[in-house]
C-alpha cells in the first residue's frame, strides 16, 4: 500500500475529512460508531470522465479515461464488536446514513460468497447503498485473503455526484477498498484493487460494469488520460494532452444507472453478437456450464469483439448478425454467451447487430484518437478528434443508449463550434443520460459554462460542469491517523 504523495489540493480535502471525523466522532456528536481516539486509515479515489471508449470496455476496447477533481473519501477503523458498520456522510451536512451488518451475517457472506451478500441486499432495497462497501469487504476477505479478523467501521464521504455517469460507485469502492486494505496491511496494487472492486460491483451490487471505472479511480493520474486496454486491464500508458487542449464534462441532469435495463441489454446483445461470430467463424465451443456460460476456443480474437478487424467485420459478418433476437431463440441455437456478469432472459428481445458493431468500431476510433493526441494540435486535428466523438455519440444512440438531454448538449457544443474554441462532445459511460464529455481549447471554459447555462434555461435541469482533475487512489496513497 502506497503512502501519501504530494498533492496539495487532495491533501487539504483529506485534512478536512479527518477534522470532520475527529469532531463528529466525539461523544454526543452526530457521527455514530466511529471512535476518533482510536487509529484509522483514510483513502481517496476520484470519479472519472469517459473521454472515449465507454461501453466498449466490456468488449476489450481501448478506453481513454480522465480522473475528475471530485472524489470519494473513506475511513476504516477496527471495531471490537464483530460485524460491519457503515456510515455515509451527507454532502449537504444533513443526517448521515447508517447500516450495521452483524457478525454472523458477515461471516455467512465470507463463507457462502458474493451471491449470499447480493441476495441479502436485494431483500433490503433501502439499504442497497451499503452493498458497495459490504461488497469490497466480502471480496477482499474471499479473494484478497484478508478477512478482517474482527469488526470493521467504515465512514464514507463522497463529492462525486450519483447517477451522473462519472462513476460515483467505482470511486466509493476504490476508496473503501484502499482504506480497508491499508488498515489490514494488505499490499494491493492499483490494478488488483480495481479488479477486486469490479468483482464486488458485478457480483454483490449487481451492476454489470466493465473495468475502466475502477481502474481510473485506482491508477489514474491528475491531468492525464488513462489509456487502458480492457483485456482485461492492461495499462498502455498515460496520455498528457497538449496544454492547449481542454476536456470538460457537462451533466445533463438525467439520471444514469449501470444497473439499468438498457445498459445491460446492450451488453448482452454485444456478447450475443460475439457468440454468433464465433459460430460463423467455426470456432470450437463447449457448454453451457452450470453457470450458463459457454466456452469458446478463440485464438483469433481472444474472445473480444474489439479484436475483430472492422473491414472484415463489415465484409463478412455484419449482415449475417440478426438485428434483433429473442433470448429463447438465441439460447436454443447458441447455448448462451461467454459473459459471466449477465444472463440472457429467454422472454426478452435483444438488439444484436448494432451493439456488436459499436464494439468493433469504437475500439478503432479510440486507437486513432489516442494516436492523434501525440501531435501538436491545430484546428484540423481537433476537428478530427471531435468528429470521432460525434460518431461515438451517434453509435450510442443507435444502440438505444441516448437521451434528449445529452443530444441537446452535443448539439449546443456543435453549434458553438471552433470559433468558440469547441470541437466535439459525446455521451459517456453507460449512456442513457448522465454526463457529456466536451473537447475544446484549454481557454474555452467560459464557453462551456455558457452552454451549461443555456441548457438549464431550455430544459429546467441543472447542468453541473466538471472541470479539473485529481490523483487516483494508488498515486495518492493512504493516510494513517494514529491515536
Amino acid at each position: 500500500m502506497v503512502e501519501p504523495g504530494t498533492f496539495p489540493d487532495e491533501e487539504a480535502e483529506v485534512d478536512a475529512f479527518i477534522a470532520r471525523l475527529k469532531v463528529g466522532g466525539e461523544p454526543g456528536a452526530s457521527l455514530p460508531w466511529f471512535d476518533p481516539a482510536e487509529p484509522f486509515v483514510v483513502a481517496r479515489a476520484p470519479g472519472r470522465l469517459d473521454v472515449m471508449g465507454g461501453i466498449a470496455d466490456y468488449s476489450g476496447s481501448l478506453v481513454l479515461q480522465r480522473p475528475i477533481r471530485e472524489a470519494a473519501l473513506a475511513a476504516a477503523q477496527h471495531d471490537p464488536a464483530p460485524g460491519l458498520r457503515i456510515v455515509s456522510l451527507a454532502a449537504d451536512g444533513g443526517p448521515a446514513r447508517t447500516l450495521a451488518i452483524d457478525g454472523g451475517t458477515l461471516d455467512r457472506f465470507f463463507n457462502e460468497g458474493c451471491g449470499a451478500a447480493r441476495d441479502w441486499f436485494a431483500a433490503r432495497p433501502d439499504d442497497h447503498w451499503g452493498s458497495y462497501i459490504a461488497g469490497v469487504v466480502v471480496v477482499l476477505a474471499r479473494d484478497g485473503g484478508a478477512p478482517p479478523g474482527g469488526g470493521l467501521r467504515v465512514v464514507i464521504d463522497s463529492q462525486v455526484p450519483e447517477a451522473k455517469g462519472v462513476s460515483s460507485s467505482a470511486a466509493l469502492e476504490v476508496a473503501a477498498m484502499s482504506a480497508i486494505a491499508g488498515l489490514l496491511e494488505v499490499p494491493l496494487s492499483g490494478e488488483q484493487t480495481a479488479l477486486l472492486c469490479q468483482k464486488a460491483e458485478n457480483q454483490v451490487v449487481g451492476a454489470a460494469c466493465g473495468i475502466m471505472d475502477q481502474m481510473t479511480a485506482a491508477v489514474g493520474r491528475s491531468g492525464s488520460l488513462l489509456a487502458l486496454l480492457c483485456q482485461p486491464a492492461e495499462v498502455q500508458g498515460f496520455i498528457r494532452p497538449h496544454e492547449s487542449i481542454g476536456f470538460w464534462g457537462i451533466d445533463s441532469g438525467i439520471r444514469h444507472a449501470v444497473t439499468g435495463g438498457d445498459y445491460t441489454s446492450v451488453r448482452i446483445g454485444a456478447f450475443m453478437g460475439y457468440r454468433i461470430l464465433a459460430e460463423l467463424q467455426g470456432l470450437p465451443t463447449a457448454g453451457p456450464n452450470r453457470a450458463g456460460l459457454m466456452w469458446v476456443d478463440d485464438e483469433r480474437w481472444s474472445g473480444r469483439l474489439a479484436n475483430v478487424d472492422p473491414a472484415e467485420f463489415v465484409s463478412r459478418f455484419a449482415e449475417l448478425l440478426p438485428r434483433t433476437m429473442r433470448g429463447d431463440a438465441f439460447l436454443a441455437q447458441y447455448g448462451g454467451t461467454t459473459d459471466p456478469a449477465t444472463r440472457v432472459d429467454p422472454s426478452r428481445t435483444y438488439a444484436v447487430r448494432w451493439p456488436a458493431t459499436h464494439a468493433v468500431h469504437e475500439h478503432n476510433r479510440v486507437v486513432r484518437f489516442a494516436a492523434l493526441l501525440a501531435y501538436e494540435p491545430d484546428d484540423d486535428l481537433l476537428g478530427e478528434l471531435g468528429e470521432m466523438m460525434a460518431t461515438s455519440h451517434e453509435s450510442y444512440s443507435i444502440c438505444g443508449l441516448g437521451s434528449d438531454g445529452t443530444d441537446l448538449l452535443v448539439d449546443l457544443v456543435r453549434a458553438a463550434g471552433s470559433d468558440a474554441g469547441l470541437f466535439g462532445a459525446k455521451i459517456t459511460g453507460g449512456g442513457s443520460g448522465g454526463t457529456v464529455a466536451v473537447l475544446g481549447r484549454a481557454d474555452a471554459g467560459d464557453e462551456v459554462a455558457r452552454i451549461a447555462r443555456t441548457y438549464e434555461e431550455r430544459t429546467g435541469r441543472p447542468a453541473h460542469v466538471f472541470s479539473g482533475s485529481s490523483a487516483g487512489a494508488e498515486a495518492f496513497g493512504v493516510r494513517r491517523v494514529p491515536r
